[in-house]
């Protein structure tokens, strides 16, 4: 549950259409202040293998290269931020940056990064694992601009040189910390090892061109890999230049001693042709070379068409075997570290977007770096073509070993059906065989649009709700969440039709109403009633949502072309589960109040009232 407690003013920012969440996402203000508790209400997020936390979500707009820092203070659990990327804060998503003690103070987390683009963002305040909770408090600053990059020191091609990270040194313009920078001259092509050694701090080696003042990243590396060294990095030099070294620690606070060396690369892995459909066995020795991490690895070679699948699998007993696919460029694409039938074993599940050479890179990701391996390449089955999904029918599957695999190594069935613009759709799948995810996306290659994994809120149960951005076909993928798990399912598809038309209310009024699956449906896909009002600049209001049946939750503003843009919500403000705003407008017009659920899904009697505030 969270409370907005100071001047910042609260809106709730739109979530991308058909994101469907176990919570409501105000929007953080920069500058802005929050005080909210983490508890049973709140959304969790993981598995029990994976390990599970609580977390609350809020939007938060920033511009391309805004530097901004997020703090949130807790005595009851350990604070931990995460910031996503619209759109990705689902269980495959990545985040932008994560930190769990920035501040050194203990529970506490502070959290810094530079926006890359223009947009909105998710703002993730959650434990740092465990479902424990209680209060916190979290603020949104904008910090300074960075100073301008000095000049780099030199360093000599096989030369090893000794430094010092402290307070003095300059900053990185993406908030990554302290840094030291080295420049060298390469000739295009030229391949150099870069290692960095600390032991008071955990070392990042990145390399990259000063660009109109500014540092532009060609290369980067946290930790070297089978081989004992802190940060090794392998880098070719993309066109002749000047090169510049940024000697940096992986926490934006980490400092101390270190030594860097510049030396020439060893060369480039040699990879030995494997053709789809065969296997082929190695070991990893001693004698092995060195890929440009500085793991000892070994390097497979296969030719594809544009979006051929491949289903890669590494078998060993003797280390934890590793996976990973690079393109002709020589980018990683994908990888894989535990996704084989066996815990050490690995298994990989791509579509190929170009026709062309690639590479699977055979390695180990614990202590143990030799050993003998089995690693097989097949042609992975295509993705079957969609089973027509009626509405309001229950459909019996079955998520079979043998059958389709999706690129995390999850088994599924594909469902088709078609929908106007702006229809509210829901989708509910049941198993007592696994845990149930569902996926949407439109029609033709598969990306997702909206998921879900335990929206219906009975245990392994899914239910997806999903407003159509436009007329056309769509896809619905039905698959258990994790990859080794098969079993029987139901799946059901209704029609909700469009959002419903506000009512209206006058001030000084109240509306009695009931929440039920027929009602509107918000980004989050929690239900609502809509109300709109007519109000003046500078009314001051008091509007309270009570409810004995549901967490209650106010969202009042504006739909305009179909985008919801809130002025101010409320969660809590009148007790644990009722809402209250108090509202002084800003602006003169019609205004919309959403009386809605905290959560998705939940249902029942409420009253709404509008008054004035004495």
């Amino acid at each position: 549950m969270r409370r907005f407690v100071f001047a910042a003013t609260v809106s709730a920012a739109a979530l991308l259409a058909g994101g469907a969440f176990a919570q409501s996402t105000p929007q953080l203000r920069v500058g802005g202040d929050v005080s909210g508790t983490l508890d049973d209400g709140d959304a969790t997020f993981g598995t029990e293998d994976t390990g599970q936390h609580r977390y609350d979500d809020y939007k938060i707009n920033a511009r391309r290269g805004q530097r901004l820092e997020a703090v949130m203070r807790s005595d009851a659990f350990d604070a931990y931020l995460q910031v996503f990327a619209a759109g990705q804060e689902g269980p495959d998503g990545q985040s932008l940056a994560e930190d769990d003690d920035g501040l050194g103070e203990g529970t506490h987390s502070r959290l810094r990064f530079v926006a890359p683009a223009n947009g909105t963002y998710t703002l993730r305040a959650r434990t740092l694992s465990g479902l424990e909770g209680g209060a916190y408090t979290l603020s949104l600053a904008q910090r300074r601009p960075a100073p301008r990059a000095p000049r780099p020191t030199g360093i000599r091609l096989g030369s090893e040189v000794e430094g010092s990270l402290s307070t003095r040194d300059p900053e990185a313009e993406d908030d990554a910390g302290r840094y030291d920078a080295y420049a060298f001259r390469a000739a295009e092509g030229q391949r150099f090892a870069i290692s960095l050694n600390a032991d008071d701090f955990d070392p990042v080696v990145r390399v990259g061109q000063m660009t109109g003042g500014s540092f532009v990243e060609s290369a980067f590396n946290d930790d070297g890999v089978g081989i004992e060294l802190n940060s090794y990095l392998i880098f070719t030099a993309p066109r002749a230049g000047e090169y510049v070294i940024r000697a940096m620690a992986l926490g934006s606070d980490g400092l101390g001693d270190y030594t860097i060396k510049l030396d020439n690369a060893p060369p480039p892995l040699a990879a030995t042709p494997l053709a789809i459909g065969s296997s082929a066995e190695g070991e990893l020795s001693a004698d092995d070379g060195v890929n440009d991490g500085g793991a000892r690895a070994d390097a497979y070679s296969f030719t594809a068409a544009a979006g051929q699948r491949i289903d890669a699998t590494l078998n060993a007993d003797a280390f934890d075997a590793y996976l990973e696919l690079f393109n002709a460029a020589g980018e990683s694409i994908d990888q894989d570290d535990d996704g084989g039938e066996e815990g050490t074993n690995s298994r990989l599940i791509a579509t190929l977007a170009e026709a062309g050479t690639y590479t699977l890179q055979v390695r180990s990701t614990g202590d143990v770096t030799t050993g003998a391996y089995t690693v097989a390449l097949a042609e992975a089955a295509p993705e079957p073509a969609p089973t027509p999904l009626p509405f309001a029918t229950v459909t019996q599957g079955e998520i079979e070993a043998g059958g389709a695999r999706d690129d995390d190594g999850r088994g599924y069935d594909t469902y088709a059906f078609s929908g106007a613009a702006g229809a509210r759709v829901q989708v509910v799948m049941r198993s007592g065989d696994f845990d149930a995810y569902l996926q949407i996306s439109r029609a033709g290659a598969f990306e997702p649009l909206g998921s879900d994994d335990d929206g219906l809120g009975e245990g392994t149960d899914s239910r997806l709700n999903f407003i159509l951005p436009e007329a056309g076909d769509y896809v619905i993928r039905a698959s258990p969440l994790g990859s080794e798990e098969k079993g029987l399912y139901s799946i059901e598809l209704t029609d909700r039709g469009p959002q419903p038309e506000p009512g209206s209310i006058l001030i000084g009024a109240t509306a009695r109403g009931t929440l039920d699956d027929s009602d509107g449906l918000a980004d989050d896909g929690s239900y609502f009633d809509a109300y709109a009002v007519e109000v003046a600049e500078g009314d001051k209001l008091n509007i309270t949502l009570v409810s004995n049946d549901f967490d209650a939750f106010l969202d009042i503003g504006q739909d305009k072309d179909g985008t919801w843009t809130s002025v101010t919500t409320d969660d809590d403000g009148l007790s644990d589960t009722h809402a209250k705003v108090e509202w002084t407008v800003e602006e003169a017009g019609t205004y919309v109040i959403r009386a809605r659920s905290f959560a998705m899904g939940q249902t029942g009697a409420y009253a709404l009232t509008v008054e004035r505030r004495p």
